[in-house]
């Protein structure tokens, strides 16, 4: 029974790791250690998961990497349903609604890795934003999600220096 549970929260992890984040890979060695779990639950997870032909692996000097694979007939449903268990898309939703002239809506750091944690860290790319709407729409967004929202608002131009690398930086909206 134990080991059901450890395994179904190992899956969860993992499929987190790779499913909210597209272009997230990593090793067996790495995920037991960002998870604090035994390399051999992870490799039962991500050898059951590679069967399924949820994720991939490629070997890439010696070490085999795991990204999820995207040609997957249920990968978008995967990639959805852990949006909202996370609450990514309720924020999201929320946001663009009213709040100016909205681009592109960035998630960074953690949550962009799949590694949810206390504080969601969104880049919002546009003009005329309505400061004091927005952070109504946090607080209200807040009380129903797990962690606190913090968010930053630039121009198309100053965008580059915050979302960088496409491993730490998820775009969940765009106006194009």
């Amino acid at each position: 029974m134990l080991d059901s549970l450890i395994t179904s929260k190992t899956r969860i992890k993992v499929l987190m790791k790779f499913f909210i984040n597209t272009d997230t890979t990593a090793y067996l060695r790495n995920l037991s250690s960002e998870f604090g779990e035994s390399t051999n639950g992870i490799r039962l997870e991500l050898n059951r998961l590679e069967e399924a032909k949820l994720i991939e692996a490629k070997t890439v000097q010696n070490k085999k990497v795991y990204c999820a694979n995207t040609n997957h007939p249920y990968f978008c449903d995967i990639h959805h349903l852990l949006l909202k268990y996370v609450g990514i898309d309720q924020v999201v939703d929320e946001l663009i609604k009213h709040i100016g002239h909205l681009e592109k809506a960035y998630v960074i750091n953690d949550f962009a890795q799949g590694k949810p944690g206390k504080v969601l860290d969104v880049v919002l790319v546009g003009s005329e934003f309505n400061k004091t709407y927005l952070n109504k729409l946090v607080q209200k967004a807040e009380a129903n999600v797990s962690f606190k929202i913090r968010y930053i608002t630039v121009d198309a131009d100053g965008s580059s220096q915050y979302v960088e690398d496409k491993t730490k930086s998820l775009l969940v909206w765009s106006a194009v």
